[in-house]
Parts: structure tokens; sequence; C-alpha cells
């Protein structure tokens, strides 16, 4: 798709992050992971991120990241696949290369690995990142990589590839200066964990659409938020963030990590086969996944 194309159909709905699967021996299990992104693209997200965040791009090797994308292309049908990019500046464009062979429709670019950086730094990052690749870039604003609203600005003159901002720190005013700033030249993505709890803030802040982690094991329950949020229904949206969201991040918040264990232990719980998360990061104890399965039968009743 062209950058134009991928930013029309980013900003059309809600967005989500296939958890990759690994066999046991932590290698990728592209079978599985097939069936689970086709399983997914039948819920109406308006596209779909393979090898992100919460595919556990940071586990992956540029090899592994371009095989991800290609998988997940063959099995979305006519959902986009925007594959995750990042790290240094020398990885990141060859990961970039590596996204576009495979196939993906767009680049979410994540954060530079480690080091701080000035915003002169995170431009020229990100501007050599989009220079490498035909494909829209999304940068993500998070952790350690935050542009500010001047440093946004210069990048979309400068790329006209660049065709989204995406943001994880949870900043409105920043979030408010960019979008007041940028205007309609970006679409303008929710990154926060579990951002529905977020989403009616960010709503009004301009961030229209967000990546929603739960959708991997309930997507129907995703998509009724997302459309609750879009119509300012705000008692459906009471009524999901206390039956679900409010105890499911509270789940969440037990451990480091468990932003992605959580996701990973739910599609498991809906009985697909996700297989391990590679180390650092840990499983949910047992007793925690019962906790999540009343959860998903809650719904599911």
């Amino acid at each position: 798709m062209s950058p134009d194309e991928i930013k029309s159909r980013v900003a059309s709905g809600l967005l989500s992050f296939p958890v990759t699967h690994f066999n046991e021996d932590f290698s990728l299990n592209l079978e599985s992971y097939r069936a689970h992104v086709a399983w997914l693209s039948g819920f109406g997200a308006a596209a779909l991120f393979a090898a992100g965040g919460t595919g556990e791009f940071f586990s992956l090797s540029p090899e592994e990241v371009a095989d991800v994308t290609r998988a997940a292309k063959d099995a979305s049908g006519d959902v986009p696949i925007i594959a995750g990019c990042g790290y240094g500046t020398a990885l990141a464009t060859e990961i970039a290369r590596r996204a576009e062979a495979a196939g993906a429709d767009g680049l979410l670019l994540l954060p530079h690995y480690l080091m701080e950086a000035s915003q002169e730094g995170i431009f020229r990052h990100v501007k050599a990142v989009c220079e490498s690749t035909g494909l829209g870039v999304i940068i993500y604003n998070r952790a350690n990589s935050v542009a500010n609203a001047d440093t946004v600005a210069r990048l979309a003159d400068a790329c006209p590839n660049l065709i989204g901002f995406k943001d994880g720190t949870g900043k409105v005013d920043l979030v408010r200066h960019v979008t007041a700033k940028l205007g309609d030249r970006l679409c303008y993505i929710g990154g926060m964990p579990t951002h529905e709890l977020f989403a009616e803030g960010f709503n009004g802040a301009g961030v229209t659409t967000y990546s929603s982690a739960v959708f991997n094991f309930v997507p129907k329950l995703a998509q009724r938020f997302y459309r609750a949020m879009r119509t300012s229904d705000r008692a459906a949206m009471e009524e999901i963030l206390h039956s679900f969201f409010f105890p499911f991040a509270a789940l969440r918040d037990r451990e480091q990590g468990y932003p992605v264990s959580i996701i990973k232990a739910g599609v498991e719980l809906i009985g697909r086969t996700p297989g391990p998360l590679r180390p650092p990061l840990t499983d949910l104890k047992p007793q925690e996944k019962d906790m999540l399965r009343g959860l998903i039968e809650k719904i599911a009743a």
C-alpha cells in the first residue's frame, strides 16, 4: 500500500498487534501464528501490527521480523500488516528493508535501543529510517525516544512517507501539541498499555484510534468498546471498564512485563497455541491464569 493508503486505513478503525507464537524451544511457530492472524482478521481490525511490542519485537532477530511479517501477510487477507522496526539506526534501516521485501504495508518505528537522545538525534534517526524505505512509517513516542511537537513537524516536512504518530507517553499536553501543530498531516494512534483505560481522554486530544492488546483474545469486546468510544457512549464504556478492563489492569500490574505476558495467556486460554514467552519475560502464575480465565468466561457469558 502507498503511504497515503496505509495512513487512511490506519485512521479508519481499531488496530491490534498479534502475539508472536513460539514452539517450546523458543523457535518461531509460524503455522500457529498464521492461524491466529487469520482468525483475528475476521473481526474488522483496520490493520494489524506484526512483530510489534506485544509481538515481542525486542526478542526477534531482523530475519525473524521478516519471517513473521511474511507469515502475517500470508494469513491476513485484505487486512493491512504493519511491521515492527527499531533498535539503532543501522539495524532499524536493515529491518525496514527486510520488512518491505517481506510484503509489509507499513512500518511502526519503536524506540531506538538503550540510549537517551537529543531532539536532533531523534530527528536524524527517524529520517534515516524513513529514507531507507518506500513504506509509510509511524513513529512510536515512548520511553527513551520522545519527539516533541517541533521535531515531529520537522520530520513531517522532511519525510513524505511519515504517516503516523503513536503515543506511549500518556502525556496529553504533548499529544495535544502534536495534533494541533500537525493537523491532518498524520494519523494519530494511542499506544498506552491497555489503551482502553485512556481512550476517552485521548480521543478528546485528537487521537481517534488505538492499538488494542486484548483484541488478541476478546476481539468482539475490543470492538464493542471502540465503537462506544467513537460514539461517546459513556454508559457502555463504563460498563465494559468495570466488568473487564479495571480488573484486567489490576492483574496486569502484578509483575513487570505482564502487559505482554497477560495477552499471551489470554490467547492460550481461548484455545490458541501461542507458546512460551522468550526471556526475559515470564508467564503468569497458575492462579493468575485462573483469574484471567474467570474474566474471559464472564465476558463470554
